[in-house]
């Protein structure tokens, strides 16, 4: 019997349905097209029928979500911040009053990447573990003697928050300090402001808006302020990669997201900050490795989850 997936993401929504085996044998994705609140939650249940009629029309046996933002486990709500009326939407139930015979398991985006990974990609084998999403935002599944790391609040690897500098700006309220300097919407964010502090700047960034496209092609060619972005974002996401490893001893750190992408070629110099910072043994015993499920490790994480459930994985 087949297994849905979903990931959910703030602009779009893909969905695939897998055999007990771990085939995918359909995969569809749509947009949200700045849907928000309950419409979201509609066009959700309709894409569910949907890659059901898609299939042999078997009955379904779970069904695993990856949302982005906090699920709380206990009640079955999300918190969903680029999803404008999901401050405490009621995803569970609203998939239960159409599927109410098919267990539901609803988990962040950022666990279902690392559950992706650890089942079919760069993680497969490992028990301590984490998925470094690096995107607009930037966020952690963290993997600890093979169990996803919620917290106490189901909001454990929320490390865009992660302190980073000093001293405090009441800039980083907003997303946290790591994100607001290497995130993808954070390297576009940094470097406007250096362009707007230089006005006799005559390079490859003066366009409104900037992005981080833009700031990683201006890069290869050189560009000063470009260039000062870059090294700044491998100085902090080396040091984020020393604290996570200090404090969690992992074997792998998996970077995915956007940004790696274009990053990836950044490793070596990420891993030589690392060392400046990182307890010294546990950092010569770990690889920094890009996803090998790249935009979809969420969605294999969720269908993980569902086939998780009916004791198929």
């Amino acid at each position: 019997m087949p297994v849905i997936g979903i990931d959910l993401g703030a602009t779009k929504l893909s969905l695939a349905l897998f055999a007990e085996n771990g085939e995918m044998m359909q995969q569809q994705t749509t947009l949200l097209e700045n849907k928000n609140g309950e419409s979201v939650g509609a066009l959700l249940i309709s894409e569910i029928h949907k890659i059901i009629s898609l299939g042999k029309k078997e009955a379904i046996e779970a069904i695993g979500v990856a949302v982005p933002g906090i699920s709380r486990i206990k009640t079955g709500t999300v918190w969903a911040p680029n999803i404008p009326g999901w401050d405490n939407y009621p995803l569970r139930s609203e998939i239960k009053k159409a599927f109410p015979s098919v267990p539901i398991i609803i988990e962040s985006d950022r666990a279902c990447c690392i559950l992706g990974e650890r089942w079919k990609g760069n993680a497969r084998g490992c028990k301590d573990v984490i998925y470094l999403s690096v995107g607009t935002g930037i966020g952690a599944g963290i993997l600890v003697e093979d169990h996803i790391l919620h917290g106490a609040q189901d909001i454990g690897g929320a490390i865009g928050w992660m302190a980073l500098n000093r001293p405090f700006d009441k800039k980083y309220i907003g997303c946290g300090c790591f994100e607001y300097h290497a995130s993808g919407s954070g390297i576009a964010k940094v470097a406007a402001e250096l362009v707007k502090e230089n006005p006799t700047y005559e390079g490859n960034l003066n366009k409104d808006p900037i992005t981080a496209r833009d700031v990683f092609a201006a890069y290869e060619m050189r560009d000063e302020i470009a260039t000062e972005v870059i090294e700044q974002c491998i100085e902090f996401w080396g040091m984020a990669v020393a604290n996570l490893v200090s404090l969690f001893n992992p074997e792998k750190i998996i970077f995915g997201g956007g940004v790696f992408g274009p990053a990836i070629k950044f490793f070596p110099l990420i891993y030589e900050e690392a060392c400046k910072w990182a307890q010294p043994i546990s950092i010569t015993n770990i690889t920094i490795e890009s996803s090998a499920l790249k935009e979809d490790s969420a969605l294999h994480g969720a269908g993980y989850l569902a086939l998780q459930k009916i004791g198929a994985a």
